[in-house]
């Protein structure tokens, strides 16, 4: 995709000039940005990101914490050590939610979040977590984590490049594990689904998501700022309902439908045995480049 205006507003989308993931321009200001997050972003003014709403988060609780269990799963994995006694750090907390699964996992758990309500609920929950903008993720005084997790928070950075140098630089550990989990955004199925319904790219939605990405222009991303990609997931590519016939934007009635037959889908692999199955399916799907989201983990690429 080239450099385009968005059709009825005053933003365009640029491609980074080094890493080619597509950026809103101009950015909105830090003052917008921090507005939106306090006052709009859970709430029902921005429907786009209401899956990040704890009506839904508990509502869709299994769903859910069958991801987080795929993501101790993985990480377990890949650093070869037990959860328990990881010290985990997760940016943009948002309720705690994936930080309580993480919790019964024996993880040690930390979160900080820009939205009062969310860091609310999350305190009661016993959790320790704290509010706190984005301008700098070291909010725990130079403290260093086994893990730390962006799950829906790179789309949202005005400067994704520099929050990722830092995490590699000052938060991980040695060896240590970075999980990120962004939209797939101008993925085939998206585009294809877009076309045959004659309809806007509604994904494309400031001031709440600045940022683009594909798993390659992720994955370049990562690589770009110090980071080896150890292993790259999608998820359900939900926009293959529009391929269907099942033109759900705008119907939150029916794209409820298809959200529930999606997890359907997922309920029914995992309880009959079939969840390795799953996730090397998903595995294939970041290949393709399909999916809804994109989720890579990595560690730093210098030995340290």
């Amino acid at each position: 995709m080239t450099d385009t205006t968005i059709p009825g507003s005053k933003y365009s989308l640029v491609a980074h000039p080094r890493f080619g993931f597509l950026q809103i321009k101009p950015t909105p200001s830090a003052e917008v940005i921090t507005q939106f997050y306090e006052k709009e972003f859970y709430t029902s003014k921005y429907p786009r990101c209401n899956a990040s709403s704890l009506k839904i988060q508990l509502r869709d609780k299994e769903f859910y914490d069958n991801s987080r269990e795929d993501i101790c799963r993985n990480i377990a994995e890949l650093t070869g050590k037990p959860l328990k006694g990881m010290e985990v750090l997760d940016i943009g907390c948002g309720w705690g939610q994936a930080l309580l699964a993480f919790q019964k996992r024996g993880m040690i758990c930390y979160g900080f979040d820009p939205a009062p309500e969310g860091v609310e609920y999350a305190s009661k929950k016993g959790l320790n977590v704290v509010r706190a903008g984005m301008e700098t993720m070291d909010v725990f005084g130079g403290k260093r984590f086994d893990v730390v997790t962006l799950t829906d928070v790179l789309e949202h950075l005005s400067d994704p490049v520099s929050v990722l140098k830092e995490i590699r630089t000052r938060l991980l550990k040695p060896g240590g594990i970075l999980f990120i989990d962004v939209p797939n955004e101008f993925n085939p199925f998206q585009v294809c689904g877009q076309k045959t319904h004659g309809l806007d790219p509604w994904w494309v939605a400031p001031p709440g998501h600045l940022n683009y990405f594909t798993p390659k222009t992720l994955k370049k991303l990562l690589r770009g700022t110090g980071f080896k990609v150890l292993c790259a997931e999608a998820s359900f590519p939900l926009e293959m309902f529009l391929l269907f016939g099942r033109q759900y934007i705008g119907n939150a009635k029916l794209g409820r439908e298809c959200h529930q037959q999606r997890m359907n889908f997922e309920h029914n692999l995992r309880e009959q045995g079939y969840g390795k199955l799953l996730r090397k399916l998903y595995r294939s799907f970041a290949e393709l480049g399909i999916g809804r989201k994109i989720v890579m983990y990595s560690r730093s690429a210098n030995k340290r």
